[in-house]
């Protein structure tokens, strides 16, 4: 079973408790990084985002069927006033706990249902190959996502592609597509940029980003770029839970090499992720 379905079974059996991050990737067997990023991957949700959504939305059943004690809910959700769960609970559907439960089942409500994977989206991954990744300096245009607002990506690429081979300083012809500074929320930074030499001509508008040396697992995708979730996915999912690796906290990107047309999305890319060898006997 991979991590993002052992994470969704102990959500589903322990919602209703004050549960952490750090519960569940302990329960999926694997780091807070990793589960952030698998999870993401997989269901495109941040995942403590999910955990609130399936504990308020829950509530919120209970209020549609005319709970008669508001605070009595709060407390079975997890939440130790009044207060509070109004706050969470607003900021979750637009309406507090009490127009709600008025207006019953004619309140219109976005619930969150529990998350059935689909396996039917599954791709078969071309054996990778290993690299000791030289120390690189990317300049580009960077933007702040979470798992929810990530379709927004080719949009910034469509922004970032007039620029490319007119960025001073820049080393080949490879563009890339770089994820960094990953929080538990499920929050991400993602950079279109290309390798420089070094920051002098950059716009002060551009990220910028240093990325040390790594050890790195390297996947060439074929595919269309539409697939690259998927793509995503299978690595962090299945090929990195059943590898002798582990995924380390460090930048993670995708290299589009000459062969990528960015008009057609056609001419395959490989995906780069930095890794260390797993400690026999020790839990991820």
């Amino acid at each position: 079973m991979n991590p993002v379905r052992k994470a969704l079974w102990f959500i589903e059996s322990h919602f209703a408790t004050n549960i952490t991050l750090e519960d569940i990737a302990r329960a999926a067997g694997v780091s807070r990084f990793h589960m952030t990023r698998s999870f993401g991957a997989a269901t495109n949700r941040s995942i403590m985002r999910y955990v609130r959504a399936r504990r308020l939305s829950e509530a919120a059943k209970t209020l549609l069927n005319g709970a008669p004690d508001i605070l009595s809910v709060s407390l079975d959700a997890s939440y130790n006033s009044h207060e509070a769960f109004t706050r969470a609970f607003r900021s979750e559907f637009g309406l507090t706990p009490e127009t709600v439960r008025a207006q019953g089942r004619g309140a219109k409500l976005e619930l969150v249902e529990p998350i059935k994977l689909d396996d039917t989206t599954a791709i078969q991954l071309h054996s990778p190959r290993f690299e000791k990744g030289e120390r690189l300096l990317i300049a580009g245009l960077g933007e702040r996502y979470t798992c929810e607002t990530s379709a927004a990506v080719p949009s910034q690429w469509q922004q970032f592609l007039p620029h490319l081979g007119h960025i001073p300083g820049q080393i080949g012809g490879a563009a890339y597509g770089v994820r960094c500074n990953d929080d538990d929320a499920g929050n991400f930074d993602y950079i279109c940029g290309v390798a420089v030499k070094d920051f002098a001509g950059s716009s002060a508008t551009w990220t910028c980003l240093r990325i040390p040396e790594q050890n790195y697992v390297v996947f060439r995708h074929s595919d269309h770029v539409s697939t690259i979730r998927s793509a995503w996915n299978a690595i962090w999912n299945s090929w990195l839970p059943d590898s002798d690796y582990e995924t380390v906290d460090a930048p993670a990107f995708e290299r589009y090499d000459e062969q990528f047309n960015s008009t057609t999305g056609q001419g395959g890319f490989e995906l780069w992720i930095a890794i260390q060898a797993k400690i026999r006997g020790a839990k991820s």
